[in-house]
């Protein structure tokens, strides 16, 4: 399972979270070419539906976000500006004001080797959080 859908899940039950986190995720599905043949095959043609699976969408919603929301995203994954759309999550975070730590990480893709590097923050960003 992709972090782009856990992204929107953790958005979807937002009021109860209290903490978010992903490693390159597609948060913008609605406008790539991944996202628009993912959802078009489970959800059918209907654009307005695929809304409300997608976390850039999503986000838009919500004016009272108090949970920081962590997102890794490697700068040399050359997925970032056709698929994954990380600029259109910030933007719309910060129209709402909601909390985004968008950490950009030079000389990272997306392998396995970039959310190994990063695993321990986000481990320490939920239990923070999770005050443990």
């Amino acid at each position: 399972m992709h972090l782009g859908f856990l992204l929107f899940e953790n958005l979807m039950n937002i009021l109860s979270l209290q903490s978010v986190s992903a490693f390159a995720p597609i948060v913008n599905p609605v406008n790539c070419a991944w996202g628009q043949k993912a959802f078009s095959n489970y959800l059918g043609g209907n654009k307005a539906d695929w809304e409300e699976y997608d976390a850039t969408c999503l986000v838009s919603k919500f004016n009272d976000l108090s949970v920081t929301i962590l997102i890794d995203q490697g700068e040399a994954d050359k997925f970032l500006h056709d698929q994954l759309l990380t600029n259109k999550f910030e933007e719309a975070c910060r129209k709402v004001n909601a909390p985004l730590l968008l950490r950009l990480q030079p000389g990272y893709d997306h392998s396995y080797f970039f959310i190994a590097t990063f695993i321990d923050d986000h481990i320490s960003h939920h239990a923070q959080a999770l005050k443990l």
